[in-house]
């Protein structure tokens, strides 16, 4: 019994007329081919501008410097952290963190992306609401993707509905953290390119270049959105599938 439904879950299942494919798996192959073009198409396109030096030759870590003074921020401090394209700001320590790859290098894209989080830091001082409303949303968000898939699990194992419904309301949770997360995104890299502009950081040129790296991060967000919907949609049908069961 428990191989049967594990079988449902993950693809396969046992009907009258024998074994049969879950249609809806096919949900899951959708998002992950969008997941894997969207991360090919930024570490090719960063891979391409990271071998483009910048006019004025600031690294990522100096030009973060520039644009955090340019937007009257003195209380980020700006450190390296190891990895490539693991840059990120941390709101509650105030610290904009750069990768290997953009810390210590004095690419167009380097630029491109110490900006983008300085467009974090920006909202943070700014209270910008969809920031706040992620920051609120992450408790939710870490129990939901920790608990929603063993809690569906259970649910179609012992045919339990009401697990069922938690399970959907817990990744649902997950999904709506990643929705918010999208408009945070892009208003960051807008914030970036705008103020990269005003303080004459790029050229004319470079700014297409930088528009072209962040627009290519931007879809690694909105493929991770398209993936969780489909995986929400998929559960919501599976549910439905043995409540007719049932």
């Amino acid at each position: 019994m428990l191989l049967s439904y594990a079988n449902s879950f993950y693809g396969y299942g046992y009907g009258r007329g024998g074994m049969y494919f879950d249609w809806t798996y096919l949900l899951v192959l959708a998002g992950l081919i969008l997941s894997l073009l969207a991360q090919g198409k930024v570490k090719s396109t960063f891979a391409k501008y990271s071998k483009v030096r910048s006019m004025q030759g600031l690294t990522g870590a100096q030009a973060a410097e520039r644009v955090l003074q340019a937007a009257g921020i003195y209380d980020v401090s700006i450190q390296r952290v190891s990895g490539n394209l693991t840059d990120h700001y941390d709101p509650r320590s105030k610290v904009l963190r750069l990768s290997d790859s953009t810390y210590g290098s004095n690419s167009v894209a380097a630029v491109g992306v110490a900006a983008h989080e300085c467009g974090h830091a920006i909202q943070h001082q700014k209270k910008y609401g969809p920031l706040v409303l992620r920051s609120t949303l992450v408790p939710a968000a870490n129990l939901g993707s920790q608990l929603a898939w063993p809690i569906f699990f259970a649910g179609l194992i012992f045919s339990m509905q009401p697990l069922l419904t938690a399970g959907i309301v817990l990744f649902g949770l997950a999904v709506l953290f990643q929705l918010v997360t999208l408009p945070v995104e892009v208003n960051a890299s807008r914030r970036a390119v705008a103020i990269l502009d005003e303080t004459g950081l790029v050229t004319d040129r470079e700014k297409d270049g930088v528009k072209k790296v962040l627009t290519a991060a931007a879809l690694t967000y909105v493929a991770a959105l398209a993936s969780s919907i489909l995986q929400l949609l998929r559960l919501i049908i599976l549910a439905g599938g043995r409540r007719r069961d049932d």
